[in-house]
């Protein structure tokens, strides 16, 4: 190993001297034949990692162009400092005091649009932005001269997109340096929320850093229970600031999420291990080039050593980044335009047109141009900081995103490799924890599920009911500590869900235009809330906890007890024991007929037969084992359902029967009558937009104990109620009410969150875990039982059908019909025995007739001539 690296470093500086020579060879030609051809000027912030990439990356290319064409330029550059401010006069000292050919630098589509209103020569000359594009730049007709070279800020805000919908967070918080480029920052913005959008996902916050302030803001975002952080748009100065700021407070631990874009991520290669060692577990989407040309091997030589002797003390970290590979290129692409319009009177003219036909293979892919941006696909690295280093997990692009199976494993912040949650329960703001607001109606109708009492003694507010235990139950089963206080609520439910919708409001300051805040009512609602389509909108429900019906509740009036008898049984009952009967009677009757002549052939007797036997009163003697066989059974039968019979009708007797006073809706529609709900309710909604009842028949009513007394003074004829509600109604009143008419579907009773609040799925888990414990059926009974003795139930009926009888039916049935194929097998046994002797007789007439020696034996009638008496007898016989 020692002779080996003198060898390595002998053999490579030897190449350097070599190389050196020749382009020091080639140097002395050119300049003896070739005289300077033009001028590229360049605007560039000289004092950040950027722009002295790119300061080098031009000047390399200008020498490079050189030596490969023998074509020289000059390359004045101005120092930007990152201002705005100072970037447009920078571009018009250019013109005016350099006249250059050309312009390259980090300029914005508004700067531009600036310098131009100033000099009119800024309208044709090429002016090549390296700045981030976004998708909404001013047109070729209003800038033409020009040309984006940048990254697009579309692509880059989609890949995180994707990213962050793999992961399935809801929210994120968005991280940017403050400086003066707030168009750029509102595009990208505007783009990102766009592309979470389609992935189901919300920027929460956005927060402008400076980097006095970055130790302060990240403690605002600590206090925040998203730990989902999107670094957007940064210096890499700043970015390892930030970083060692969070790490220092804890916040590149378990459970955080960083993301960076590429305008970081291209730095990974040119920062140091120590750097580095604050951002491990860092995602980043970092710019795709080839990194094994010739070429790029050659650029990068000469880059680390151009970089390292103008700046000493950067030169052990001195790797380009891609935007060294863009300048470089973007510096390529206009030297051959100028050389291309050489002898042109009005160079400007032509450039702008012959740079867009470029094509060349430059070292960040194929240089071509569709209007006035790059026209080759982007791709992006998706990058996972590791170690000393980072390693790739996926590549991306526009037609080929990567799916869910191509991530490799990822180590988060805090070497973690399970997925964050990207959230916490528990958000600190200094010493205090921050509680989930969480709003309950305090002026329901029904006490029993929330009721919200004020303690003068204790001056505490205290929040029971049905409702709010079964959501103490729900969060113990929590795998964290969810800190919540409950907030009464005097509006709807409409009200109250619309209050946990996100509202944001963008304040104007003079520090910062982006300084963004979300105001949050409430965080959650829990209550008496049915989930219906249109709440969407505001918020997101939990998974229903309770089924849930609309139902209509009338008063009862005593029914018509004539015919009481026949509603002991269904009507399929009485068809059954009708059926059955007349059946047995038959099979019985079939039997009998041949040897009882108590059973004649006339069908009245097999009737009046069917119907004595149900009553045990049959006068006919049976002779036949087997009808007897075939009327056991069914005494057997008519003794359990007449006792049953004899039951139901002995109880439906003693309680009151009570049928309702309205039957459906359309009844109430036809009578033009008032109905009452819940005045806090959606369902007056229900009953006009749906149920298409007039507003002026609907009746607000406050309270559970409002409605007897509207329905005793006639102000309603019906009220409606949810099942959950009626079934707490209904046990209270017990006497004089009852349900009436079809139900209407909902949604149940949910939790409601705000959209995108990763609370939904861990609650609607720990619901579903909490039913099936069975401990709210347990909840149930205390809230729904009642010692009230009542026929209202929602599901009460009292008339019984075939079905307890269904096997006695089938074994009386599956003898009936056995016999009955045993007796018509023995009468058609029978019949064919009488139709064998007739037979039998006819043959011996034929037989014995010759035997006796006359063929005068004729017998017709009484005029028979015979001979003997032998023959006599024969005829008579």
């Amino acid at each position: 190993m020692g002779r080996v690296l003198p060898l390595f470093m002998a053999i490579l500086l030897s190449y350097l001297g070599l190389s050196k020579a020749r382009a020091r060879e080639r140097d002395d030609n050119c300049t003896r034949s070739h005289p300077l051809i033009g001028s590229i000027g360049g605007v560039i912030d000289l004092g950040s990692r950027v722009g002295k990439e790119q300061k080098t990356a031009m000047e390399i290319a200008v020498h490079d162009f050189y030596l490969s064409t023998c074509s020289k330029l000059a390359l004045p550059l101005r120092d930007s400092s990152g201002s705005s401010a100072r970037a447009a006069p920078a571009v018009l000292n250019l013109i005016n005091n350099e006249q250059v050919q050309a312009v390259i630098g980090t300029l914005t589509s508004s700067l531009v649009e600036l310098v131009s209103e100033f000099d009119d020569r800024a309208k044709y000359m090429p002016i090549v932005s390296l700045a981030p594009t976004a998708t909404y730049t001013p047109s070729l007709q209003q800038l033409p001269q020009l040309i984006h070279m940048g990254n697009k800020i579309s692509l880059v805000s989609r890949c995180i997109a994707t990213v962050v919908g793999h992961f399935w967070w809801r929210k994120v918080t968005a991280i940017f340096e403050e400086n003066n480029h707030l168009s750029t920052e509102c595009r990208f913005l505007t783009h990102l929320a766009d592309s979470l959008r389609v992935v189901d996902s919300v920027i929460d916050h956005h927060s402008s850093f400076s980097r006095p302030t970055i130790e302060e803001e990240l403690k605002k975002l600590k206090g925040k229970s998203n730990r989902v952080f999107i670094v957007t748009q940064s210096s890499i100065e700043f970015a390892i600031l930030l970083f060692e700021k969070a790490k220092q407070m804890g916040m590149m631990s378990k459970g955080y999420v960083w993301i960076v874009s590429n305008h970081i991520a291209n730095f990974f290669d040119s920062i140091d291990s120590q750097s580095i060692s604050s951002m491990q577990g860092v995602l980043g989407i970092k710019s795709n080039y080839i990194e094994t040309t010739k070429s790029f091997r050659e650029f990068k030589l000469k880059f680390r050593h151009k970089y390292g002797i103008a700046y000493p003390l950067e030169e052990e970290f001195s790797n380009p980044s891609f935007f060294a590979l863009q300048a470089y290129d973007a510096t390529w692409a206009v030297a051959k335009a100028i050389e291309k319009s050489q002898g042109q009177t009005n160079c400007e003219d032509f450039l702008i047109t012959d740079i867009h036909p470029t094509n060349f293979k430059g070292l960040t892919g194929q240089i071509t141009f569709e209007g006035d941006t790059l026209s080759n696909e982007e791709t992006f690295q998706i990058i996972n900081v590791v170690g000393k280093s980072y390693r790739e997990i996926a590549v991306w692009s526009l037609n080929s995103e990567f799916s869910l199976g191509e991530l490799g494993p990822i180590y988060w912040p805090g070497a973690m490799q399970k997925v964050p949650k990207g959230w916490n329960g528990t958000t600190s703001l200094g010493d205090k924890v921050k509680a989930l607001r969480i709003g309950v109606p305090a002026k329901g109708a029904f006490e029993q599920f929330v009721r919200v009492d004020y303690d003068r003694s204790l001056n505490r507010t205290n929040v029971t009911g049905f409702l709010v235990h079964v959501f103490e139950e729900v969060v113990r089963r929590l795998p964290y500590h969810l800190p919540y206080i409950f907030v009464p609520f005097n509006g709807s439910y409409d009200e109250l869900v619309e209050q946990v919708y996100n509202k944001s409001n963008l304040l104007i300051g003079t520090k910062n235009v982006m300084n963004w805040y979300f105001e949050k009512t409430l965080d959650a609602a829990v209550g008496d809330t049915i989930i219906v389509a249109h709440r969407y909108q505001y918020a997101e429900f939990s998974q229903p906890y309770l089924d849930s019906r609309l139902v209509m509740v009338v008063t009862a009036k005593p029914e018509d007890s004539k015919w009481l008898f026949i509603k002991v049984f269904k009507k399929e009952m009485w068809m059954t024991l009708g059926v059955m009967s007349v059946f047995i009677g038959f099979v019985v009757w079939l039997i009998e007929r041949v040897e009882n002549p108590d059973f004649d052939n006339h069908l009245s007797t097999m009737l009046w037969f069917s119907v004595t036997v149900l009553f045990s009163v049959q006068k006919e003697a049976l002779k036949s084992n087997l009808a007897r066989i075939v009327l056991a059974p069914w005494f057997f039968v008519v003794l359990i359902v007449g006792a049953s019979f004899t039951a139901i009708l002995t109880s439906t007797m003693t309680v009151s029967q009570l049928k309702p006073s309205i039957v459906d809706i359309e009844t109430l529609k036809r009578k033009n009558a008032v109905v009452g709900c819940d005045r806090n309710s959606f369902i007056c909604k229900y009953l006009v937009d749906v149920l298409n009842l007039k507003p002026e028949n609907v009746k607000k009513i406050d309270s559970i104990n409002d409605y007897p007394k509207a329905f005793d003074n006639e102000d309603i004829a019906a009220a409606f109620f949810v099942e959950p509600h009626a079934k707490v109604f209904l046990p209270k009143y017990c006497k004089g009410y009852t349900v009436a008419g079809p139900t209407f579907q909902l949604g149940g009773f949910g939790f409601v969150f705000q959209k995108g609040s990763p609370l939904v799925n861990d609650i609607s888990e720990a619901i579903l875990q909490f039913v099936e414990s069975g401990r709210l059926g347990q909840l149930e009974k205390g809230i729904f039982s009642s010692n009230c003795s009542s026929s209202n139930d929602l599901d009460q009926d009292p008339s019984i059908g075939p079905g307890p009888f269904c096997s006695l039916f089938s074994i009386t049935g599956g003898i009936a019909i056995s016999a009955f194929i045993i007796t018509m097998f023995r009468q058609l046994r029978n019949r064919r025995r009488v139709s064998s002797f007739m037979e039998s007789i006819t043959s011996a007439r034929e037989i014995v007739a010759p035997s006796y020696g006359t063929s005068e034996l004729q017998c017709q009638g009484g005029n028979s001539t015979l001979k003997t008496d032998t023959q006599l007898e024969m005829c008579q016989t």
